[in-house]
């Protein structure tokens, strides 16, 4: 008869499975990525939901519209696809140079406050757009990076780059006020981070 007994060990939840000839021993790492992969599931299927229906609204307004929607849709792929191809290569070489150890060791679950604020770091000096940033943050993510780190890393690419702030926001908003900006917000992704952390370890 299959028993399962759970034990924690050092913050990780192990749980062991045993039954005639067989015996498998899960952490909550691996429990995790399950759960992740579960929810891309869900959220493809909710997208695809949506655009049936958007579809079938425009084909209800002027059947022209769908194939229209498709062909400038098509051109935008398109547009982003390089560097989308480039981002995702970028993230594989990332995580193959960068042991498994060593990157649960800083950006993991053990890592606690250390992992998110060198997620923090890391966001605030990457350049690069949404299509580009978001694909190294999925590829990081399924392969074991915490989630405090991975919304830090986000938060502050957002709210902290330095690339924007010395492109687009100084020239055009002025030193004074982006600064002020700056200052306001900058531990925003820290406690963003941090607290995201929290309400997922009570979810998961």
């Amino acid at each position: 008869m299959a028993k399962e007994t759970s034990m924690i060990c050092k913050a990780q939840v192990w749980v062991h499975f045993s039954a005639p000839g067989q015996h498998y021993i899960l952490n909550n790492e691996a429990i995790e990525r399950g759960f992740r992969l579960k929810s891309i599931t869900v959220s493809a299927l909710v997208m695809a939901a949506i655009l049936i229906g958007l579809a079938g609204f425009a084909y209800w307004k002027d059947p022209r519209l769908p194939l229209e929607g498709v062909k400038e849709g098509g051109k935008a792929f398109l547009q982003i696809l390089p560097a989308m191809v480039l981002a995702f290569f970028a993230a594989a070489l990332i995580a193959k140079l960068i042991p498994t150890d060593v990157m649960m060791r800083w950006l993991g679950n053990e890592a606690g406050f250390r992992g998110i604020c060198i997620g923090t770091l890391a966001g605030l000096l990457t350049p690069g757009g949404p299509f580009v940033q978001f694909p190294i943050v999925a590829t990081l993510y399924e392969r074991g990076v915490s989630v405090g780190p991975v919304v830090a890393y986000l938060s502050a690419w957002a709210l902290l780059g330095i690339n924007r702030l010395l492109i687009f926001e100084i020239p055009l908003l002025g030193w004074r006020l982006s600064l002020c900006r700056y200052v306001v917000t900058l531990g925003f992704p820290m406690a963003i981070g941090w607290m995201t952390q929290q309400v997922w370890n009570r979810m998961t």
